[in-house]
């Protein structure tokens, strides 16, 4: 790993290198042949694909704005080479156009930096950045947020021209990457006179979110002085100053580097695999930076431990990855609720673009002649589409109607989810989108079925019974339970592709076996929500070991790695 010194030049840091993993940067800048030839996840190709749709749409949207004003109003950079963007974006500058498209800053070889806005925005006599980024950066306030004298407005502008105002109908929503990179922008700017104005304090600038309805508004010039420590201990990383080593964050799931990372982090059996970041940097600053610590730990828990995390859990977790154990039941006899006629949902989605399939499997408790029949309700029209609001109107109206029905008979009625977050939301968007379609229910019918016990989340049920040492996620989870997909590539992103395939976007040929891929993705889905929620309260759930039992290894001050791996292989 290079290291810094005299006359050496920094690392040329673009904004994407200042938010994440510290250690993913100094095996990006220590190896960057390896870093320049690792292959592409299907899974990154996708977001690539996905955020490079959006913007092309933003920008169609604003060059229709724009169409009716003078020539060099509203500039595009084209795709030309970068020293040829960079060339074009400054000329535009120095031409006084209002608005420039694919903006590329000339690289600060100097100062370590490198920059490019989806738009630069006129105002006065320089320019701030704008960036279009493929999530939502703001949401409709739940109550009208009145400016008032003590507190700071949440600006917003129009799309079609820089108005900056107090909006009470939005709430910001706040993303620590697009903070530093408007004002790593805002920093290339001020660099090269570019900026707006010298009064660091008023400087500003804007995000395009999903939605494209709007641009938020950020106050850059109050960032700026984190980002400059930010950056500087970024340079200090990329030169070797700072050493950095593997740790478990969130990123991990996607990082090319993992597979070198985590035989490392075994190894030293990283107290990381076992708790999330915030946790993980909490028990180190308390001393306990192993698996094997924190599975014997009988002191309290570190200080500012987050109190809606019970700290037992973490312990229990450590010592079920010592005896390699996959479930630990919190409970003595672990609960569901049950009904004599329950309906296992899943949804599939394509990002942002709408809900496509809800698929259902029914069970009748009383009538066992009642056969288990998987039913989807789905559009293969691409989306976004109003056939989505068919579909779905198809499937409220089936699932109320088997609710309406188990009542009239005198039966009880569930519906099961995993993880209602994703269901509820497209819930509640569809009905609002498609609110004039026919078959569409009210909004205040959906939010009374979501809040009814009739709506059961399995993935809460799971974290209600059970600590899930190798994670809550269905895929986890439901193999304890002895269920198996059938397709061994089944996943959230794989299913990305196999629609994209499924319908032909972006000019792909349609292959209709994707589709039969799709459904039965879908249909192994719900039975293993069925089969999950089945066995949590059948004898062999109650075999697991329960937490209480094994702190009290902990607390006797018994070995909790062999103790607890009586009745469980113990981990090489």
């Amino acid at each position: 790993m290079r290291r810094g010194g005299e006359g050496v030049r920094p690392a040329i840091l673009h904004a994407r290198d200042l938010a994440g993993c510290e250690h993913r940067l100094a095996l990006d800048v220590s190896h960057p042949q390896l870093a320049a030839d690792r292959p592409r996840t299907a899974e990154a190709v996708r977001r690539t694909e996905a955020a490079n749709s959006h913007r092309d749409r933003v920008r169609d949207l604003l060059r229709a704005m724009h169409s009716d004003q003078p020539p060099g109003t509203f500039v595009i950079i084209g795709p030309e080479r970068t020293s040829e963007r960079v060339a074009a974006t400054l000329r535009a500058c120095a031409d006084g156009a209002s608005w420039i498209w694919n903006a590329t800053l000339p690289t600060d070889v100097d100062g370590g930096r490198r920059g490019h806005s989806e738009l630069l925005a006129r105002v006065g006599d320089g320019y701030l950045p704008v960036i279009v980024v493929n999530h939502r950066v703001s949401y409709p306030a739940k109550v009208r947020r009145d400016l008032t004298p003590d507190a700071t407005p949440f600006l917003t502008s129009p799309l079609w021209g820089w108005l900056p105002t107090h909006d009470p109908y939005r709430t910001g929503r706040n993303h620590r990457r697009d903070q530093m990179r408007l004002a790593h922008l805002t920093q290339m700017l001020l660099d090269l006179g570019l900026a707006p104005s010298g009064d660091e304090s008023r400087l500003l600038g804007g995000s395009i979110g999903l939605d494209a309805d709007c641009i938020v508004v950020h106050r850059t010039g109050t960032l700026l002085r984190e980002y400059r420590e930010v950056f500087t201990r970024r340079q200090a990383v990329a030169s070797g100053d700072v050493l950095t080593a593997a740790r478990r964050v969130s990123e991990c799931r996607s990082c090319p580097w993992w597979p070198r990372c985590e035989p490392e982090l075994v190894q030293r059996r990283d107290v990381s695999l076992v708790a999330s970041g915030n946790q993980a940097d909490l028990l180190v600053e308390s001393g306990v930076t192993t698996i094997d610590q924190l599975a014997r730990h009988r002191g309290p828990a570190p200080q500012s431990w987050p109190s809606n995390i019970a700290f037992d859990d973490a312990v229990s977790t450590a010592i079920a990855w010592l005896a390699d154990i996959p479930l630990i039941r919190r409970v003595e006899e672990p609960q569901v609720r049950r009904a004599d006629v329950e309906v296992d949902v899943d949804m599939e989605s394509y990002g942002e673009d709408g809900a496509y399939m809800w698929g259902t499997l029914l069970t009748d408790r009383v009538e066992s002649d009642r056969p288990v029949i998987y039913r989807a309700f789905v559009t293969w029209q691409p989306l976004p589409t109003r056939d989505e609001a068919r579909s779905f109107a198809e499937f409220w109206t089936w699932l109320m109607a088997e609710r309406a029905g188990a009542h009239a008979q005198g039966k009880t009625f569930a519906a099961y989810c995993y993880s209602q977050q994703a269901e509820n939301r497209w819930l509640r968007s569809t009905v609002d989108r498609f609110a004039d379609a026919d078959g569409i229910p009210p909004r205040a019918d959906v939010e009374d079925f979501i809040a009814s016990d009739e709506w059961v989340d399995i993935y809460e049920a799971v974290g209600a019974n059970f600590v899930c040492p190798q994670g809550k996620g269905l895929k986890r989870i439901a193999p304890v339970a002895g269920f198996t997909w059938r397709d061994a590539e089944a996943g959230g992103a794989a299913s990305m592709d196999w629609y994209k395939r499924a319908v032909g976007l972006d000019g792909v040929d349609v292959d209709l076996s994707q589709r039969d891929r799709l459904l039965e993705y879908n249909e192994d889905d719900v039975r293993a929500t069925k089969v999950l929620r089945e066995w949590m309260v059948e004898p062999a759930a109650r075999a697991l070991p329960l937490r209480d039992d094994l702190l009290a290894f902990r607390q006797s001050g018994s070995d909790s790695r062999t103790t607890a791996s009586d009745s469980h292989a113990h981990r090489a």
